[in-house]
């Protein structure tokens, strides 16, 4: 079967955009939490953070790896659209906190839009 070009698409954007989100948070994870509208913190917070950007890294690689096969996008398109779901759930939780609550709110957006964008590529897929 052929794969829909605008699922691809999609999907392929996506990937590259947690490959520059993961690079960030890994390589230069202090600007980064301060894009996310995170405050400085400390080195447990900034080890979180580098191993949430290998995630994102090794999630936008497998999409990528994935690209010229169709079930095999469709699957890693999942796996991601479910990764930013639950980064979704994380940042609606951020919002309990003073500290926290504009990193919350963008967040939320922002997963969440990505979570929906992957379920749309992936019924594009299906």
């Amino acid at each position: 079967m052929k794969i829909d070009s605008s699922g691809r698409g999609v999907a392929l954007q996506l990937a590259f955009a947690r490959l520059a989100i993961g690079s960030s948070a890994f390589f230069a994870t202090g600007p980064a939490l301060r894009a996310l509208g995170f405050g400085g913190t400390d080195a447990a917070g900034g080890a979180l953070a580098k191993m949430l950007g290998a995630r994102d890294l090794a999630m936008g690689a497998f999409v990528l790896s994935a690209r010229d096969d169709r079930a095999a996008l469709r699957t890693a398109t999942l796996a991601a659209a479910a990764l930013d779901a639950g980064d979704a759930v994380a940042f609606l939780l951020a919002l309990r906190d003073p500290r926290t609550r504009r990193a919350g709110l963008s967040g939320i957006v922002t997963a969440g839009v990505a979570a929906g964008a992957g379920l749309w590529t992936a019924r594009r897929l299906g």
